[in-house]
């Protein structure tokens, strides 16, 4: 059967009144997983051999860049960003690498080092502290912090690195600061400048107008620098935060897999990508995905929660009666199509998953029906009703082993 045209299936209220969503013409992704995500103190550090396949899989899910690591954090970091750095360059790989750097010289010879053994100039995030918050717990002046970058940024350019300039904390710093240090910082020779959302403090409604103000102060000192996204999930606004940012017009989002980061964490990558794909802003393939996220909780020690969207076990997975008998319905009409949208805002089938439809207390005849034929057994009334009896009384959703062993009983006698 021909798919179910969604126009007709499906009255979409975010594209009323020919609504479309804004964005810049060939946005990026930076993936920030190998290095903030790695900042948060629940996780471990992932073996090389799993940051390799990481890397991999990002280059053929089309993210663009990727920040591979702090070289000032010692041995095993810089081992490690060179080893990702080679790899790059042996597999002639587009994804393009940065890293985070402090905005002192020592970190960027670090950096350099690394840039000359490898081959390949890698950007230079260089971060540094900019809300009255930090000023005045560090005991900075805005003076102080101008040195600190001009010196830092000068230094990265004259060693041919490419700088994004980082401003942490932007999204609580004051105006005058924020003109300040990004001017100086474009000055200086910077062609990236990263806008932070460091503690998870902004809304949709402040992203926009911190970013428009932003954009005003690159098209007066060059017009030619990007602007990036960085933002977190403190207030639980990281997506729709980096949604917002990407329809004010930036040119890369910086994100993680699974969200993982300091405190909440950071945009995750896989439900970002999901979104960007539903609104028609990417067009890479997502099949990629799930293994992605399996081995960013495998190589991280991040166990997936079970209702995380997408890729939670409970994400396509239903055990209630009507959603079922719903799904089953559509199936019976043999179209996948609406069957794998009737109740799922996401459709499994563009992750490579199904629906999965469960027996339990909560379940009717068309979850026993449905999950006998899709294992093989042939329905009967004395079956599905033996089965239907033990759910109701099982406070959970039954196991496979559990309505197999019903079925061998009624067999038996």
């Amino acid at each position: 059967m021909a798919k179910s045209p969604e126009s007709s299936m499906v009255y979409d209220w975010n594209k009323i009144d020919g609504f479309v969503f804004r964005h810049k013409s060939g946005f990026q992704l930076n993936d920030e997983t190998l290095r903030d995500g790695l900042q948060s103190p629940s996780v471990t550090d992932p073996q090389l051999e799993q940051k390799m396949r990481l890397l991999h899989l990002m280059e053929e899910m089309g993210i663009h860049a990727l920040d591979i690591g702090l070289p000032g954090a010692g041995t095993h970091a810089v081992e490690h960003i060179e080893a990702l750095g080679r790899e790059i360059v042996d597999n002639k790989m587009h994804i393009e690498p940065n890293c985070a750097v402090r905005t002192v010289i020592s970190d960027i010879e670090a950096l350099v080092g690394i840039c000359d053994r490898v081959g390949i100039r890698m950007e230079a995030a260089t971060f540094i502290g900019s809300s009255p918050i930090r000023q005045y717990v560090e005991n900075w002046s805005l003076d102080r912090l101008l040195e600190l970058t001009e010196k830092a940024v000068s230094y990265a350019v004259e060693h041919q690195l490419p700088v994004m300039y980082v401003t942490e904390d932007t999204t609580r710093a004051a105006p005058e600061t924020v003109r300040a240090l990004y001017s100086a910082a474009i000055r200086a020779g910077a062609t990236r400048i990263c806008v932070c959302d460091t503690v998870g403090h902004v809304t949709p409604i402040g992203v926009r107008n911190l970013l428009k103000f932003v954009q005003t102060i690159v098209n007066e000192v060059n017009p030619s620098v990007k602007i990036d996204w960085h933002g977190h999930s403190d207030r639980g606004l990281a997506i729709p935060n980096t949604m917002a940012a990407i329809a004010a017009g930036v040119d890369r989002v910086h994100a993680t897999g699974l969200g993982v980061g300091e405190r909440c964490g950071n945009t995750p990558m896989d439900q970002l990508m999901v979104n960007l794909k539903l609104e028609g802003l990417i067009d890479a393939p997502l099949a990629k995905l799930d293994e992605y996220v399996q081995l960013v909780s495998e190589g991280t020690g991040t166990p997936i929660p079970r209702n995380y969207p997408v890729f939670g076990e409970d994400a396509f997975r239903t055990a209630t009666g009507v959603h079922a008998a719903a799904i089953v319905k559509a199936l019976r009409k043999g179209d996948d199509w609406l069957a794998d949208r009737v109740y799922s805002g996401v459709p499994a089938g563009m992750v490579g998953k199904s629906q999965n439809v469960e027996v339990g207390y909560m379940s009717g005849k068309s979850n026993v029906d449905y999950w006998l034929e899709s294992h093989g057994y042939e329905s009967n009334p004395e079956i599905v009703q033996a089965i239907l009896e033990a759910a109701k009384d099982t406070p959970r959703t039954l196991t496979e082993d559990e309505i197999k062993a019903i079925i061998a009983e009624k067999a038996a006698h």
